[in-house]
């Protein structure tokens, strides 16, 4: 296999060891494995037949690598507290996935670009980071929209796809509207959008 494809794999087998599971088509699986693998999965349909970079291939798989170990609950249950565990991911899934990709070869401005991806510098400036940006809220829409519709009013609903939208760029949007949804959910995408 090639430098890559261990590393994806050396991604997979951190995110394996995940003790929170989730079920899909009858399959339990660790939940941060599965939801690395639909990133990679996201990326390859959003790059339209492209070969992604591979800085944006590794980006993708360990964009919530070990996620579990840094729990929501360790911080004050606030917009403030919201903030500070999400800054703290975002470093600390670069510093894990930085590891595993030295072990695995990579060089450190290879390992630095990752880590700035994953930390979201220069959105809306940098392809790449937008083009990361546009498929996390795509396998949002796509795999875990549905869980927010049973839990939250409608208004939440408009309100969360709206900033979903404002994230993504028109190639984004694109592909949203050719996802698979509920009808309840679509008639939601609508309303967020103005379009019912």
């Amino acid at each position: 296999m090639s430098k890559l494809e261990n590393t994806l794999k050396a991604f997979d087998a951190a995110n394996t060891e995940d003790p929170n599971k989730e079920t899909w088509e009858g399959k339990e699986y660790p939940k941060e494995l599965i939801y690395g693998q639909r990133m990679s999965e996201m990326l390859g349909k959003y790059s339209e037949g492209e070969t992604p970079s591979e800085t944006l291939q590794l980006a993708s798989r360990c964009q919530h690598i070990r996620r579990w170990t840094i729990p929501r609950s360790d911080y004050p249950m606030d917009r403030k507290g919201y903030l500070k565990w999400r800054t703290q991911l975002k470093i600390f899934h670069g510093e894990e996935a930085g590891k595993i990709m030295a072990e695995h070869g990579y060089d450190e401005e290879t390992i630095q670009t990752v880590k700035d991806l994953l930390m979201k510098k220069n959105l809306k400036k940098d392809p790449e980071s937008q083009a990361l940006e546009d498929v996390i809220c795509l396998v949002f829409l796509q795999y875990y929209y549905d869980d927010f519709l049973a839990k939250h009013p409608e208004e939440k609903i408009i309100e969360i796809l709206q900033k979903t939208w404002g994230k993504m760029t028109e190639k984004g949007h694109d592909h949203a509207l050719q996802l698979q949804y509920t009808d309840k959910g679509l008639l939601l995408v609508k309303r967020a959008l103005g379009l019912a």
